[in-house]
This record gives C-alpha cells, sequence and structure tokens, in this order.
C-alpha cells in the first residue's frame, strides 16, 4: 500500500488559514500540517492541534517571503541576515518557540517556500535535522507540490487546484511514502495574510481536499493517509 503524508502549510499565519487546515483535516484529507511559530496567529494554531491527536505537526521554518513585483523578486519580510550563524540562532529559536507552543518536538521540519532548498539555508537546516532526528522535507520521503493556483510567475492558476487535478496526483503517486503539499484556507476578502499574494486560492484547496470524490479514492485500499510521526514509530 502507498502511504500518503498530506501536510497543509502555513498553520498559524491567520485565523482563516488555522480553520481552513482545521477543516481540511476533519473533514477532508490533511493528515499533517506546518506550524508557523512567529506568525500572530501561531499560538491558536497550537491550542487547535492539541485537540487534534490524529492531526501531526511539524515546524514551518519562516525566515523570509518574497514576492514577484514588476519582475523582480522582493522581500515582504525578513527575520534574519543570509548569514549561516544568524539562520541556525534564528532555526533553533524557533524549534525552542514550537516546544513552547506544542510542549514537544515537531514531527518534522520544512521552511517557508521552501528556503531549506537553497544555499545558505540548506546546509544549515540539513545539519540540525540531522543532529535532532528530524525528518526533513524531501530528504527520503519524496516531497509533491503538484497541487497549487499560481504558476511560477505568480499569476493564477485555478486548474492546478481542482478536484480533477488532486485525483490525477493520487492516481500517479509512486510506491512507498510520499509528502504532498497544500495551502488550506477558509480566507475572508479582507484577510491579508501580511500580503502574500496567495489568499482566495486556499479557500479553493480547502474544498477540494474536503470533496467527497477525493475522500472515497481514498477508500480504494491503494493508499493510506499517514503522518511523519507514524512512519518513525
Amino acid at each position: 500500500m502507498k502511504q500518503l503524508i498530506v501536510n497543509a502549510d502555513d498553520f498559524g499565519l491567520s485565523t482563516g488559514v488555522n480553520a481552513g487546515i482545521v477543516q481540511a483535516h476533519e473533514h477532508g484529507i490533511v493528515s499533517s500540517t506546518s506550524l508557523m511559530v512567529r506568525q500572530p496567529a501561531a499560538e491558536a494554531a497550537a491550542a487547535l492541534a492539541r485537540r487534534l491527536p490524529q492531526l501531526g505537526v511539524g515546524l514551518h521554518l519562516d525566515l523570509w517571503e518574497s514576492v514577484l513585483r514588476d519582475g523582480e523578486w522582493v522581500r515582504l519580510y525578513q527575520r534574519v541576515d543570509d548569514e549561516p550563524a544568524a539562520i541556525e540562532r534564528e532555526l533553533r529559536a524557533q524549534l525552542a518557540r514550537f516546544h513552547v507552543l506544542m510542549g514537544r518536538a515537531p514531527d518534522h521540519l520544512d521552511s517557508h517556500q521552501h528556503v531549506h532548498r537553497h544555499e545558505p539555508v540548506a546546509a544549515v537546516v540539513a545539519a540540525v535535522a540531522r543532529e535532532l532526528e528530524l525528518p526533513l522535507r524531501g530528504d527520503g520521503i519524496p516531497y509533491l507540490g503538484g497541487f497549487y493556483g499560481q504558476d511560477d510567475i505568480g499569476g493564477l492558476y485555478p486548474e492546478g487546484i481542482t478536484v480533477e487535478r488532486l485525483l490525477e496526483l493520487i492516481d500517479a503517486l509512486p510506491e512507498g511514502a510520499t509528502e504532498f503539499g497544500c495551502h488550506p484556507g477558509q480566507v475572508g476578502a479582507a484577510e491579508t495574510l501580511g500580503g502574500t499574494p496567495y489568499r482566495l486560492e486556499r479557500n479553493i484547496e480547502c474544498r477540494t481536499l474536503c470533496d467527497p470524490r477525493v475522500r472515497v479514492r481514498l477508500t480504494r485500499g491503494d493508499v493510506a493517509l499517514t503522518t511523519f510521526g507514524a512512519l518513525r514509530r
């Protein structure tokens, strides 16, 4: 049987994002999430997670966010300089904050906008993950990021988050375990999410992840939902 971790990023980003992730866990196929401990709704997210024992929770390392404007990538915010020692201090500080909020270590480690894939962040995060024996996104378990409502330059791509697209991705899963990324939310028109351009697409993702056709597909018996923590056990 193929094993699938459906991980919802950005837990703690806002009340609406928290609500969408919980909805997609309780009524959809989300089995795991990753917590942004520096964001304004992090404490509320942790309180929700403590009432959801089947929901795996990892750390979503939050160093900066970049957006494309007039053909150039600019940072909406930056928590740390692009320097290995500063990155490691911030990573360890966010891990400590996770412990305070959740009362335990994270199930896994990943990062906002996948910054851990690129230097100088990559080497720092990989070393800390090895030291703490934390599963790291993309290291060992393949990561599938094809369910997303924008293209590579930030344009709308609604066909990327349809039920048909999700079913297509599930049908094409490789053998073994796979992590599947998503960004559900229940985001109102007035909720700015700190300026991130990926907003109302989250509502579509949530509806798709909770669609009965998707849940029925997983009753076929060839794919089982799981978490990083369950795989380690």
